[in-house]
């Protein structure tokens, strides 16, 4: 991800899905100013980002699709409360994404099963790469 637009895109995917469920957690707050801080993107910007609407920028490579697709699972489990209307938008962002819904669903699947719905990043990958052969 190389330009601030890029990285903006994003955070205001990450930001809109983060509401999804009707109201913003805290720990959901933290996790996407740690996502910002990530990606050098200043404080006073990422609040800034709560209150735009700006189109989102199609995300390139097959890897930032998957990247992108596992920070969003991460931001739905990470208030600790698995809403329906997140597990329906998350599916929905990843076929708009392009990415395999077997793969995805797996990736979740595996994500509930793990201590903190953290999965190895190879793990991860190989998901992905077994719905291609």
């Amino acid at each position: 991800m190389n330009t601030f637009e890029e990285k903006r895109s994003l955070l205001l995917e990450m930001i809109a899905f983060s509401t999804v469920d009707g109201h913003l957690h805290k720990r959901e707050y933290q996790f996407l100013a740690i996502v910002a801080q990530e990606l050098s993107i200043e404080t006073d910007v990422f609040k800034d980002l709560f209150h735009l609407e700006l189109p989102l920028l199609p995300i390139k490579t097959e890897f930032q699709r998957i990247q992108q697709f596992y920070r969003l699972a991460l931001l739905m489990y990470c208030d600790g409360i698995l809403h329906k209307n997140e597990s329906n938008g998350i599916q929905q962002i990843a076929i708009d994404m392009g990415l395999n819904p077997r793969a995805t669903n797996r990736v979740l699947k595996l994500m509930m099963e793990a201590p903190n719905a953290i999965i190895d990043s190879e793990i991860l990958l190989n998901v992905f790469q077994e719905q291609k052969n």
